[in-house]
């Protein structure tokens, strides 16, 4: 259903999804912002953090710092993710190309989008005193949910964002309560602080990018719509004898399914499956072989992830 004020203005913008998807993507460099951004799941938890976001052209710098739970900040340059745990006087430091902070449209080449998703304009919204434009990517089948998207006008930046489930019901939204566009942040600036460490320990566990097949593992059929985007093998803890995980990342270009493949632990994997959600976001961890115990999350359908977990078998 449109909003409500959408039909009261006029609307002249027609793009595909592709055209949607690159304008989204662009946004987030085309000039430094910091806002405050709510995530309000299902079930009624809702989290709130502050934003300071710049690019230079090279680097893309990002703070994040929650305002609600333990305190924390992430940092993030391009790939690289520091947490700072501030009571713990401890900083995590990590690389990820799942971008997990808000507004989150993933980069990701070699999807077919138009093939599964479609675009409709549904006309224009206030959001945190910006007009924008209200986007509904649906899906075309039901391996993954829809979402609306509310993209400011001038810049094409994402200020809210719902993700909704096949019977249209709103599963997790995230949306500025305040956003400045014409915020004073600098990349230099924000990539001091990053690298200002002293008096925290730093823990960093080991990751080798590697890829499924190196490991020996393989998807017997793609998943439709997804495409590998990476894969690492991580320590589970910084000590020198931790055991490690196998993290393979896949993507439709908007929807995303991580599978982490570990050896069977009876101490501490269950004997039989395990299955959860909140929000937009489940998991199903269960053996794939007798030695074997995988957990695959996403922010997507739990038949997706079933499919992913079937569809997985040694390649050697």
């Amino acid at each position: 259903m449109p909003p409500a004020d959408a039909a009261l203005v006029s609307v002249d913008v027609v793009r595909d999804v592709a055209q949607w998807i690159e304008r989204m993507h662009s946004a987030p460099c085309l000039r430094p912002y910091a806002g405050t951004f709510v995530v309000l799941a299902a079930n009624g938890a809702m989290s709130s953090s502050r934003i300071w976001h710049a690019c230079d052209g090279q680097q893309q710098m990002e703070r994040v710092e929650s305002l609600s739970g333990t305190p924390r900040t992430i940092f993030r340059r391009n790939d690289e993710v520091r947490t700072f745990l501030p009571q713990a006087r401890i900083v995590r430091a990590d690389r990820r190309e799942d971008a997990g902070l808000f507004p989150r449209v993933p980069v990701v080449s070699g999807t077919s989008i138009a093939q599964f998703y479609t675009a409709r304009l549904l006309g224009q919204e206030r959001v945190a005193g910006f007009v924008t434009d209200v986007v509904w990517f649906k899906p075309v089948d039901s391996l993954r949910f829809g979402y609306r998207l509310w993209s400011e006008r001038e810049t094409g930046l994402i200020v809210k964002l719902q993700t909704l489930g096949a019977d249209g019901r709103v599963l997790e939204q995230a949306a500025f309560s305040e956003l400045d566009l014409n915020a004073s942040v600098r990349v230099e600036q924000l990539s001091r602080m990053m690298d200002a460490t002293v008096g925290y320990k730093i823990v960093a566990p080991v990751v080798v990018k590697t890829s499924a097949h190196a490991e020996g593992w393989t998807l017997r059929q793609p998943v439709a719509g997804f495409v590998p985007v990476s894969c690492h093998r991580r320590s589970v803890s910084d000590a020198e004898d931790a055991p490690s995980v196998l993290q393979c990342l896949y993507s439709d270009g908007l929807a995303s399914v991580s599978l982490f493949v570990e050896p069977f632990d009876a101490k501490r994997h269950p004997s039989k499956p395990q299955v959860s959600g909140m929000g937009a976001t489940q998991l199903l961890a269960q053996h794939v072989q007798p030695d074997v115990w995988v957990t695959a999350v996403g922010e997507v359908p739990l038949q997706t992830l079933r499919l992913f977990v079937g569809q997985l078998e040694r390649a050697r």
